[in-house]
């Protein structure tokens, strides 16, 4: 026999045993779904119509689009639980691993990525937003993104809003399972301090809310990080009260006009000041002119009442910033989501209900916790840092207020009194090759060593949202769990040990893991 003959065959060979393969999952599949479903509506494999587009879009970071990773042999677009309970049996018999995606926001991908054969549940067809006014709550499936819940919590309210981040593409079934801080935190807390039930499937195909669940998985799933547990169908959250008018303000700081002072001042106040108010700073290369780099702090900020109040509170706590009643615009709360998503005046609601990222680009982050003032010194290397590239962002979201006040242990998310702002480091670029990448991976990791100096220490903590694979061994999965505590304790402080507990328990056969999984805890041999 020719090696050539031998080479087709055994191809042949493989090529059966993957047909094979895929005849018996979807057979699996249809065995255990609802019979008014056609299976081929939500079940997508390579070559049908649906499957590239449902991957392409998923990936909100185009820096994993030709990622070496495999593709997914199919890709699962539930209509209803029973679909999602049918995936994780099909996939625990045939050796198959799962990710599960809400939006694709994800930094590091792991939602669409897998280095063995797997499947993705994409929850794209579970998006209902159901608002009880009088209870002053609403159930929300995993599947909708921030902006429809906006969308939707506006449509029936000009008073109510709810606590979560700036970006309306995000899907909240990881943003909510990981924490959720944006601009009403100081006033709210964290998306995840407001969720009050969940529905999730486990491993063993069983559906649970709150009450069956049992308090430690509640716990859990409320900072944890959801998929290293099950997949969360839904939500139940807790609607904030909102002003009918808040105040909006966007000043930019170039440095020549005094930057670098501002932000130091604005260390020392930001989080001390009243819970109404938060102001974040966006620390950024603006491009050149003339040849000449422009590097600029913006100063953005959300009031929660109208600008007379704002004014004379400004005036009494950072009067440096010389704001001007021209630089306010008093505004609804649904149109301040707009505005700190980046849209224009004037825009439809409907852009809420966008389920792409519109700056769409390859990116890199890191983040850290800041619990003392960085001196001026230290501002002016990252200024430095910044005349190397073009498109990076350190971004600067104050705490305090509410943040202040709920206890470290109170979800798995411990960032909380003593730290005076998140900072992230996000870099963006536009070329795709790994030339580029390289070039831009290298330079975040250059400021983010400078940084060690100027933040959280012992451990130097991280948020887990803003997943960064660096801050461990880069291997799949951890089954190990002083192997995982190199990046669990960054993210999750003397809390990861209690989420290793509760995994061990929820989800013993360590099914839904991923690079940064809760692992299993392992007794040890005596």
């Amino acid at each position: 026999m020719t090696y050539t003959k031998l080479i087709c065959l055994l191809l042949a060979a493989l090529l059966a045993t993957c047909n094979a393969t895929h005849e018996a999952f979807v057979k699996c599949m249809s065995s255990h779904s609802s019979r008014s479903i056609n299976s081929s509506d939500y079940i997508q494999v390579p070559g049908s119509p649906s499957y590239s587009l449902l991957l392409q879009s998923s990936q909100q970071n185009p820096r994993w689009v030709n990622s070496t990773s495999l593709r997914p042999q199919f890709i699962i677009t539930p209509y209803t639980d029973i679909e999602i309970k049918a995936s994780i049996l099909c996939s625990r018999k045939h050796g198959l691993q799962v990710r599960i995606l809400s939006g694709g926001h994800d930094y590091e991908g792991q939602s669409y990525r897998c280095k063995t054969p797997f499947i993705i549940i994409n929850l794209i067809n579970l998006r209902s937003v159901r608002i009880d006014l009088e209870e002053e709550t609403a159930w929300v499936q995993s599947g909708t993104t921030l902006g429809e819940v906006y969308y939707n919590i506006a449509k029936k309210s000009k008073v109510h809003g709810f606590p979560a981040g700036s970006c309306p593409s995000v899907g909240i079934g990881g943003h909510f399972s990981g924490g959720g801080f944006g601009n009403m935190v100081r006033k709210y807390g964290l998306a995840a301090d407001n969720v009050i039930d969940a529905y999730l499937i486990d491993v063993y195909g069983r559906i649970l809310d709150r009450e069956t669940m049992g308090k430690d998985l509640f716990w859990a799933i409320r900072g944890g990080g959801g998929a290293s547990f099950g997949v969360i169908v839904s939500w139940k959250i807790k609607l904030v009260r909102v002003p009918e008018v808040v105040t909006f303000f966007n000043v930019h700081k170039k440095l020549e006009q005094g930057a670098t002072e501002l932000v130091h001042r604005w260390q020392y106040v930001a989080e001390k000041l009243p819970e109404n108010l938060f102001i974040r700073v966006m620390m950024n290369n603006a491009g050149q002119v003339n040849n000449k780099a422009v590097l600029q702090a913006s100063f953005q900020s959300l009031f929660l009442g109208e600008v007379s109040e704002l004014m004379s509170m400004m005036r009494n706590w950072f009067p440096e910033l010389g704001l001007q009643v021209e630089n306010c615009t008093e505004m609804t709360w649904i149109e301040s989501a707009l505005w700190f998503a980046g849209y224009t005046e004037g825009q439809s609601w409907d852009v809420l209900l966008t389920r792409t990222d519109q700056y769409k680009s390859n990116f890199k982050a890191k983040s850290d916790f800041v619990t003392k003032p960085i001196p001026k010194s230290g501002l002016e290397g990252i200024w430095k840092r910044m005349l190397e590239v073009e498109l990076a962002f350190v971004i600067l979201e104050p705490f305090g207020g509410r943040m202040a006040e709920i206890s470290e242990s109170e979800i798995p998310f411990p960032h909380r009194k003593g730290n005076l702002y998140n900072v992230q480091y996000l870099l963006k670029w536009d070329v795709n090759n790994d030339k580029a990448s390289e070039k831009h991976i290298e330079w975040i990791w250059k400021l983010y060593k400078y940084m060690k100096l100027y933040v959280s220490h012992s451990p130097r903590t991280a948020y887990q949202n803003y997943r960064d694979f660096d801050l461990g061994i880069n291997k799949q999965p951890y089954t190990n769990y002083n192997e995982a505590a190199l990046w669990g304790s960054k993210y999750f402080k003397s809390n990861f040990r209690k989420l290793a507990q509760v995994k061990t328990k929820a989800d013993p056969l360590n099914f839904f893991r991923h690079e940064q999984s809760i692992p299993l805890i392992r007794t040890p041999k005596v």
